[in-house]
C-alpha cells in the first residue's frame, strides 16, 4: 500500500476476529505479524468502542511469537521492563527502546551484509556477539540509570543528602549514558566502513 495513503485500519470485534478494511477480508494475528515484517503500517481500532488498540495487539503479536519458541526477549530484560510499570521514570523508556530499536535496524542489513562476507562469518560475528555484549550492558546500565533514586534515596533517607546531590548523580549518570551512546554509534560506524 502506498505510503501517502497511510496505515490500513483493521478492526476487531467482539468475537475477536479481526477485519482489514483495505482487502475487506479478515485476518489473524499471523497476517498482521507478516504486514509488520514487511514493513506495512496499520492500526487496530476495536469495532465497537472505536478505541486504539494497536499496542495491546501488536503485544499479542509478540506474546504469540514468543510462545511458538521464538524466543527473542530475554528473561531479565522482561523483568526490568516489568519493573518500570508504576515507576516515576517509566515514561522515559518507550522513547529510549525506541531509539535503541531504529539504531539496531538502521544498522542491521549492514551487519548481515558483513558477517556473510567476512571468512563465513566466524569473524564477523564474534565482532557481533562483542557489540551486543556491549548493547546488553548499556542496557543494564541505562535500567539502573532510570532508577538512579531506589539506591539514593535509601542512603537520602540514612544521610539526608540534599535534592542537589541527587540531580548531580542523575545528571552525571545521563551523561556517561550519552557517552556510551556515541562510543556505541563510532563502533557501528567502524563495522560498517570495514565492508
Amino acid at each position: 500500500m502506498p505510503a501517502e495513503e497511510g496505515p490500513i485500519t483493521i478492526k476487531k470485534y467482539a468475537n475477536r476476529r479481526l477485519y482489514n478494511t483495505a482487502t475487506s477480508s479478515y485476518v489473524t494475528l499471523d497476517h498482521l505479524a507478516e504486514m509488520v515484517k514487511k514493513g506495512q503500517e496499520f492500526n487496530v481500532y476495536d469495532a465497537k468502542s472505536g478505541e486504539d488498540i494497536t499496542r495491546s495487539v501488536l503485544t499479542q503479536i509478540i506474546f504469540e511469537e514468543e510462545g511458538k519458541g521464538q524466543k527473542l526477549l530475554p528473561i531479565q530484560f522482561l523483568r526490568q521492563l516489568i519493573r518500570f510499570y508504576g515507576d516515576s521514570m517509566q515514561a522515559l523508556i518507550p522513547g529510549y527502546l525506541d531509539i535503541s530499536m531504529e539504531s539496531f535496524s538502521r544498522n542491521q542489513e549492514r551487519m548481515r551484509s558483513q558477517i556473510a562476507e567476512t571468512f563465513g562469518g566466524k569473524h564477523m560475528m564474534k565482532e557481533f556477539e562483542s557489540l551486543t555484549r556491549q548493547n546488553l550492558a548499556m542496557f543494564e546500565r541505562a535500567v539502573r540509570m532510570f532508577t538512579p533514586f531506589g539506591p539514593l534515596m535509601r542512603s537520602n533517607e540514612r544521610d539526608e543528602k540534599s535534592s542537589e546531590q541527587i540531580a548531580a548523580a542523575a545528571e552525571a549518570q545521563i551523561a556517561d549514558l550519552k557517552n556510551q551512546l556515541n562510543a556505541m554509534q563510532q563502533q557501528l560506524a567502524e563495522l560498517a566502513s570495514r565492508k
